[in-house]
């Protein structure tokens, strides 16, 4: 690592050091309820995954450049500059043991906002060339392609023509003036197509318009998950201009938690400007068309006990709360809640950008056990969430731990609950 890199980031970390951060790092009590709220620390009982502790970095930033204290103890000798290897040692915490789930920032006594601040770590890491070898060939594929798994429009337009053959749909492609532009992520184009086909039969039900963009489908940030704002800022704006271009009404996005993250509450910011076009998570659409009653099921119930994993962006971050429950009483007999669900429901593990990192999969594993745990006290037959990188984390999760259970997007779920007369 060149003399020149490391300075890189140090500078970028430097930078986002604001009053925001400056109050947090000052105001910490070191009570350690962080650790707490972490399944990180919970699961593996390592005071290193501590979320505080994952700050290091920052904390050292701004104590030797931005106090006078912290510049006395760097002019004395009783403190150490920051190091090149100093990053390089942190990426483990930063990257593979925090997904930015955002539990911690929710017990903190003096409302200290963590993920922030791991956020703005990324950035320095990231521009010191430490970030994780997996989000960097995601965030790559992403500029370059357009998709962090490398699909292309043929893929999707590959699927768009599957599903209307199933279905005798119509999938209408850069249609302007429509009600809604639907997003995807590469994970609900490749791995569960049925996302697709639950769109296109719900907005046939309840007579909406809408679109896909051949210009931009994917709502995949990488660019936030690996601390590159510059990315970040290029991949919000291909959404931003395909909807002003199409002049859609609403964008949705998909079963994606940290889609609904980077395009609704980070991207206005990234782009410096607010949107011209309003941003909901499929979820909320469902619920403003059920409190509509435009959203009907035909009265059949699912009979089997199940229960809905909160993904952490939409309910803690995002706020989307009671709309899936709203939903699933309209098609669930049996639905129980998680002991710990809504706003401090546990992570499945994976978001964050974890989920691409290889050299987590083994510590990914070893924290399910919250999940696990969750799941086996309930004694469920069927999960239900709505993020499709947590179906992916959770079904690793469940063939490590030899648990068979079906898992279901709600999406699909109420899609095949719809009158068989549309």
């Amino acid at each position: 690592m060149s003399t020149a890199t490391f300075e890189r980031g140090y500078s970028a970390l430097k930078e986002q050091i604001d009053t925001s951060i400056a109050s947090y790092l000052q105001s910490c009590v070191h009570c350690g309820m962080c650790a707490d709220a972490c399944l990180f620390y919970t699961e593996t009982g390592n005071p290193k995954y501590t979320p505080i502790y994952k700050l290091g970095p920052l904390k050292k930033v701004w104590e030797q450049e931005y106090t006078l204290l912290g510049r006395l103890k760097v002019k004395w000798g009783w403190s150490k500059p920051l190091t090149d290897a100093d990053l390089a040692e942190w990426k483990e915490y930063v990257y593979d043991s925090c997904t930015m789930c955002g539990r911690c920032s929710m017990v903190c006594p003096v409302g200290n906002d963590l993920v922030y601040m791991i956020r703005k770590t990324r950035e320095g890491l990231a521009a010191a060339g430490h970030a994780p070898e997996g989000l960097i060939g995601a965030t790559t594929r992403a500029v370059k392609i357009g998709s962090p798994m490398g699909v292309k429009w043929p893929a999707v337009l590959a699927q768009i023509k599957h599903v209307e053959k199933s279905t005798g749909l119509q999938i209408p492609v850069d249609q302007a003036n429509v009600d809604y532009l639907v997003l995807m992520s590469s994970m609900e184009v490749m791995n569960f197509p049925e996302y697709m086909e639950a769109i296109a039969k719900i907005m046939k039900s309840v007579g909406k318009t809408w679109t896909i963009s051949s210009e931009a489908f994917e709502a995949t940030n990488s660019g936030i998950q690996i601390g590159a704002s510059d990315i970040a800022k290029e991949i919000v704006s291909r959404i931003v201009n395909a909807a002003e271009k199409l002049q859609v009404k609403t964008v949705i996005s998909p079963e994606c938690g940290h889609a609904y993250m980077a395009i609704r509450w980070e991207g206005p910011n990234l782009i410096g400007r607010p949107f011209k076009f309003k941003v909901q998570h499929i979820l909320e659409i469902l619920d403003d068309l059920r409190d509509q009653g435009k959203l009907k099921v035909d009265g059949t119930l699912e009979e089997a006990r199940l229960t809905f994993h909160d993904p952490c962006q939409i309910a803690r971050r995002g706020g989307v709360l009671q709309q899936p429950r709203n939903l699933l009483k309209m098609v669930a007999k049996n639905f129980v809640e998680m002991e710990d669900h809504g706003q401090m429901n546990w992570c499945c593990g994976g978001g964050g950008g974890v989920s691409a990192i290889e050299e987590s999969h083994e510590l990914r594993t070893t924290v399910f056990k919250r999940k696990k745990s969750q799941l086996d006290a309930l004694k469920v037959e069927k999960l239900v969430t709505a993020c499709a990188n947590c179906r992916i984390i959770m079904e690793e999760g469940m063939e490590a731990y030899q648990m068979e259970m079906p898992m279901v997007g709600l999406t699909e779920m109420l899609a095949e609950h719809l009158p068989e007369t549309t």
